[in-house]
């Protein structure tokens, strides 16, 4: 069986869901005149709705200076840790370097 509906982008599903919760128009004319069957629309409107939330709720969490001081000790650790191993591999690779000079391959 073939799918006879086209695949809307992401600003076509947009335009349909304001049309529901906007100009209230039912989600039956809405999937008869896209082509699209109502888990669809449902899909799209649950998608779009936990998206909205979950950036709404990013923009409204305020950090403690607390989580902020942690996260700060965090970086510096890290930054540390990083240069260790920068260390560590210049110095393997300048034994490196004078072991291949000590057996004339350079």
């Amino acid at each position: 069986m073939e799918r006879e509906g086209k695949r809307l982008t992401a600003e076509e599903k947009a335009v349909v869901l304001r049309r529901h919760l906007v100009d209230k128009v039912p989600v039956s004319e809405l999937c008869e005149e896209y082509g699209i069957q109502p888990t669809v629309f449902y899909r799209w409107q649950k998608s779009r709705w936990k998206a909205g939330f979950e950036g709404a709720a990013a923009s409204l969490e305020r950090q403690s200076p607390k989580k902020d001081r942690r996260e700060a000790e965090r970086i510096a650790a890290l930054e540390a840790k990083l240069r260790k191993k920068d260390e560590v591999l210049a110095e393997l690779m300048e034994e490196h370097v004078a072991l291949k000079k000590s057996l004339g391959e350079i």
